[in-house]
């Protein structure tokens, strides 16, 4: 177990030296991570002895009978990382602020949501628009980007806003999508990305997805980005259809929203979960465009496994765990994506990680329901750890796979190799889930 000082990379960079360091011939523990309090108790937990550590320390503890062999193999990965970092022909900007002097058209904020207020006001003060990929950041601090970017006339999307897509250029997680009419305001990222994966299979491409952050609907906020961004949408001439997609919104500011709605030039389908599950929205928003409705894509498992017992929802997506459960209407929930399971991890579309140790500790006769989430910014093979987890799983496992066939994961490949595990696969997560539901 070492210490290194003066030496940082990102979460998801450490997470993967990580994972291909504990591949390696005997080693049996690998962590490379941040000296963060997480890491510190999770390595303490696997009986490291530590000394004192700072957040910006480098923690290095290897366990195995080939440590040294892996300490070379990692020393290694870091002078490549390093090499590729300082490759950089001139000295980037360090502050938003300077940033924003330069040409641009938005700013994208993603650090620790302690931080985020300032980077996203810079943003704002400079008159450009931002997407606030931070979580964690306090509600009134959103309220307040909000009424400052209505004075500015820019788009504040976020905080918490992992998904969007502007002009075909997608940030955070996003999915490869064909360009097309139909414009989405979002509330929401993986209830965005499953409507959006189901019109592209539908061949009904998108012109902009405008994430807007989880609690834009909420009382406190308002609504105050989703009004903006469905009249940004209801301007732009590429945009024939907007879906609005979101968890359930206040009572008042739903009344709010369908009022602006009224007033739009573009029709508006609405995806409030719990009003109507997100297939059923991105089928409306078909039969609006006059275009038929396919049969959604589905792969049937063959596990032999016997079901019938408790129904356990593992999720990366709040609102498709939200969808899910309201369908399912039994069972035990969890979403491995709120704010309480990534503070200081990466996010479960990442790193696998809490969703395996779920799998692993069910008992035979249940039934797992579980969302697999493909797009850029997503682990690049989900099936490579889930789908082994799956086949040594007691349970029985229902897949929701979340993607288009232009994913670098490769759609097909991914659902052969949960059907070859045992799993069910539907594209569609609200089929996904009253098969679940039918099996107990």
């Amino acid at each position: 177990m070492s210490l290194r000082r003066g030496v940082y990379h990102d979460s998801v960079t450490l997470m993967r030296v990580s994972r291909q360091l504990s591949g390696l011939p005997g080693v049996d523990v690998a962590i490379v991570a941040m000296a963060t309090e997480l890491n510190l108790a999770l390595a303490r937990d696997l009986g490291f002895a530590l000394p004192e550590a700072e957040p910006g320390d480098l923690l290095v503890a290897l366990r195995g009978q080939e440590a040294g062999a892996a300490v070379a193999e990692l020393d290694d990965h870091l002078t490549r990382l390093s090499r590729s970092t300082g490759e950089a022909a001139e000295q980037p900007p360090l502050t938003t602020r300077s940033a924003a002097r330069r040409p641009a058209d938005l700013v994208l904020v993603s650090v620790p949501g302690e931080h985020a207020f300032c980077e996203a006001m810079d943003a704002i003060q400079a008159g450009l628009p931002v997407m606030i990929f931070s979580d964690g950041v306090p509600v009134a601090q959103e309220v307040l980007l909000k009424t400052l970017a209505d004075e500015r006339d820019v788009l504040v999307m976020g905080p918490d806003c992992g998904t969007a897509v502007i002009a075909g250029a997608g940030l955070g997680f996003a999915n490869v999508l064909r360009p097309g009419p139909v414009g989405v305001v979002a509330a929401s990222g993986t209830g965005a990305q499953q409507v959006t994966s189901l019109l592209d299979l539908a061949g009904t491409g998108v012109s902009h997805v405008l994430g807007v952050g989880g609690r834009d609907l909420s009382a406190e906020v308002g609504g105050r980005s989703t009004v903006r961004a469905l009249r940004m949408l209801d301007d732009d001439p590429a945009t024939a259809l907007i879906v609005l997609v979101s968890k359930p919104p206040a009572p008042e500011v739903a009344r709010h929203v369908r009022e602006v709605v009224e007033t739009l030039r573009t029709p508006v389908v609405s995806a409030f979960v719990g009003e109507k599950d997100l297939t059923e929205a991105a089928e409306e928003a078909l039969r609006t465009l006059g275009r038929s409705v396919p049969a959604w894509p589905a792969w049937p498992g063959w596990s032999g496994k016997k079901a019938g017992g408790r129904l356990r929802g593992v999720y990366s997506g709040g609102t498709l765990c939200s969808e899910a459960a309201l369908i399912a209407g039994r069972g035990e929930f969890v979403d491995y994506g709120d704010d309480a399971y990534t503070r200081g991890r990466a996010h479960p579309m990442i790193d696998p990680t809490l969703r395996l140790e779920a799998l692993a500790a069910t008992e035979p006769g249940d039934v797992v329901l579980m969302d697999v989430v493909l797009g850029h910014g997503a682990d690049p093979d989900p099936a490579a750890s889930l789908a082994h987890a799956i086949s040594r799983a007691p349970a029985t496992v229902v897949v929701a796979l979340v993607g288009t066939e232009g994913d670098p994961q490769d759609l097909h490949r991914q659902a052969a190799a949960f059907r070859e595990a045992g799993a069910t696969v539907f594209t569609s997560n609200a089929e996904a889930a009253r098969h679940a539901r039918s099996l107990l």
